[in-house]
């Protein structure tokens, strides 16, 4: 896994530091970025902003591919390599696929799939618990707090036009080994946030096993 890709010693690093986390999590949410596009939404100079790009490819956080725009020159589009990916916050690694893996030929894939439901429900039991009886806003607030705390880049925007509906978004997966090789733990993860929002219908909308650059859930007040 690759390290930061600067080691702050000056203010001045730790400028230069920081512009290139903002550039890894932009891209981390969006998917991919033009370097006009991040210069754009990061405030800063193109001329800083390739600077950046290109330190970031030389650490092999970060590639890029041409797309051809009309009739003008191939524009550079770019995106987390799979070691940007894992420059973020993971819980868990290797050694939990292995271990389950091994339930699976000891017990059972049948009954790995009971153990890891007990997971989800234990899990979604605590939440409840710390989520209390509060307004809905402040509960899918307070969700988005403890997530981040696990280790994901948990978001949440309101929907307009709708005070009772939120989408809420995760741009990592603290768990990405273990969705992979079993990925009906999605599935689980699904029903938790149902559980611990009962007044509410939860949507998937997007998901990172599908090739998305997010797991996305749609919250809704129920009628």
């Amino acid at each position: 896994m690759t390290t930061n890709p600067v080691t702050p010693k000056t203010p001045a690093s730790t400028a230069q530091a920081s512009t290139k986390q903002d550039i890894l999590q932009y891209l981390l949410k969006q998917g991919q970025a033009t370097a006009h596009e991040l210069a754009e939404a990061l405030e800063i100079s193109p001329q800083a902003t390739r600077k950046h790009l290109k330190d970031l490819e030389k650490s092999e956080l970060i590639e890029h591919q041409s797309v051809q725009v009309g009739m003008g020159r191939p524009q550079h589009r770019y995106f987390l390599s799979r070691e940007g990916k894992e420059y973020f916050p993971h819980r868990y690694g290797e050694f939990t696929v292995s271990f389950l893996d091994t339930l699976v030929e000891t017990v059972g894939e049948e009954q790995v799939g009971v153990v890891l439901r007990k997971q989800w429900e234990r899990k979604a039991a605590e939440y409840r618990q710390f989520l209390g009886k509060r307004p809905l806003k402040e509960r899918v607030e307070l969700l988005v707090q403890l997530r981040q705390d696990e280790g994901y880049m948990a978001e949440l925007h309101p929907v307009e036009g709708n005070e009772d509906c939120f989408m809420f978004s995760e741009h990592n997966c603290a768990i990405s080994e273990v969705a992979e090789s079993f990925p009906t733990v999605c599935g689980h993860e699904l029903e938790m946030f149902e559980a611990i929002l009962p007044d509410c219908t939860v949507e998937r909308t997007h998901w990172l096993n599908d090739g998305e650059h997010r797991c996305g859930y749609l919250i809704r007040a129920k009628e």
